[in-house]
């Protein structure tokens, strides 16, 4: 399948699941007194399928692929974040283990797409 708009990567639905995901927990009532961190965490992961969208319309492969590796960091950042939330016993173990697990599924398939497009001519 060729790839005409955002929506059609991979990375950036997964993505999107993990924005959703993180949202889903951090809107539960534990996280209200914790606002910097609810905040940061649901920034991050938004920040992740943003950053795929924005560099798609970056005008370079090379633009594009500066903008996934931004992603990248995002995933990694909303990992850390999880181990302070869990930390804090704001989030259960199976909250945390599902999490950081679709984390890390973004940040390799996102690592995949960049593979595919520096080997791609």
């Amino acid at each position: 399948m060729a790839i005409k708009q955002f929506e059609d990567i991979e990375a950036w639905q997964i993505a999107r699941e993990l924005c959703r995901a993180v949202h889903e927990v951090v809107s539960k009532e534990g996280f209200s007194r914790c606002y910097a961190l609810k905040d940061q965490i649901d920034r991050s992961s938004g920040s992740a399928m943003d950053n795929i969208s924005e560099g798609f319309d970056g005008g370079s492969k090379a633009e594009f692929v500066r903008f996934l590796g931004y992603a990248q960091r995002s995933c990694t950042e909303v990992k850390s974040q999880l181990y302070r939330a869990c930390d804090r016993k704001l989030i259960t173990k199976e909250e945390f283990d599902h999490l950081h697990e679709l984390a890390d599924k973004t940040y390799c398939k996102i690592g995949a797409f960049i593979k595919y497009l520096k080997n791609k001519s």
